[in-house]
């Protein structure tokens, strides 16, 4: 057997566990504490670790701490293996005829779709022994708990798609700004962008050149929109409070905010033509190893994402 071929077999998994927490602890005594072990045990353990890859893994001195570009890929490494551990007990909990199981799903706060809402309900009416978690984040956390095995799949925006995971445009939507019933401008209908350029905003915290909500951010830079926000939050619920309360004006998806305009909470401001169109993706990792429940959901999900053309899961 190639040396290759034995580190599987030959390798002290606990080593990778340990370097886990020194990782993610940022230091030695952190990851010792958090295990609940010595700290000469846990330094032996890194030692041993970097011995067996020939590799200095962490470069550490007084008061300085940095993984090293090996270790970096032996961390990442080891997040895909132990996600995968972790889910064994989950995996063989459903072998019944009958389909159990739980399914984890990670979202960003502004995901308002009746395609997925529909998938959902009806997968449910079919398997009601199957349970749910929601978990709301921004939409690199959302990559993250996919990548880690941590959710069954994910729905997002995405400004940069990682290569260890699958993106499907779930639905596409088009964002335009908003005042709330505070606002001077409330109600007004012959406004124009010159009218806003001093006026205090609010958004999102992915509103920037490089982030998830950049087509946002160049439509407010093109139209010399104030770039010193008032208030920010990543939860599209907060957003919506600020601007209601009138700390500033602030975009929001034109279908979700419609019911608000409708009962005079809100009032939409220009521009009202070509408005950044924003697409939301749901993401898959394909190492992830997943129960029945999973499989069904996600399949049903690519099943319809498959039949409706993308001109019918627009939202506007």
């Amino acid at each position: 057997m190639q040396p290759k071929e034995r580190l599987p077999w030959d390798l002290d998994w606990n080593l990778l566990r340990t370097f886990m927490a020194i990782v993610e602890q940022g230091g030695i005594t952190s990851a010792a504490d958090h295990l609940g072990r010595k700290q000469p045990t846990i330094s032996n353990a890194l030692r041993r670790l970097e011995e067996r890859f020939e590799r200095r893994l962490i470069d550490r001195k007084p008061n300085y701490f940095r993984v090293t570009t090996a270790g970096e890929l032996i961390y990442q490494e080891c997040v895909q293996v132990f996600g995968t551990v972790s889910r064994i007990p989950e995996l063989i909990k459903d072998a019944d005829d009958e389909i159990t199981g739980h399914i984890a799903i990670a979202v960003a706060s502004h995901v308002v779709s009746p395609l997925l809402d529909e998938v959902l309900g009806r997968f449910y009416s079919k398997n009601p022994k199957v349970t749910f978690s929601i978990n709301v984040s921004e939409s690199h956390g959302v990559v993250n708990s996919v990548i880690q095995k941590k959710s069954s799949f994910g729905v997002c925006l995405s400004d940069k798609k990682d290569k260890r995971l699958a993106y499907k445009i779930l639905f596409r939507q088009f964002f335009g700004y908003f005042c709330g019933p505070k606002h001077k401008y409330f109600g007004e209908k012959n406004l124009t962008l010159q009218d806003l350029e001093e006026e205090s905003m609010v958004s999102f915290q992915t509103d920037h050149e490089k982030g998830a909500l950049q087509a946002v951010a160049q439509l407010r830079t093109k139209a010399g929109l104030n770039s010193q926000f008032a208030g920010i939050s990543s939860s599209l619920t907060e957003v919506r409070r600020m601007i209601v309360a009138g700390i500033g004006i602030g975009p929001l998806p034109l279908h979700i905010a419609q019911s608000d305009v409708d009962k005079g909470s809100l009032w939409q401001l220009p521009p009202y033509d070509e408005l950044p169109p924003i697409d939301i993706y749901f993401v898959t990792n394909p190492k992830t190893h997943l129960n029945r429940a999973e499989i069904g959901l996600i399949d049903l999900l690519n099943e319809k994402i498959t039949q409706n053309p993308i001109e019918s899961r627009t939202y506007i």
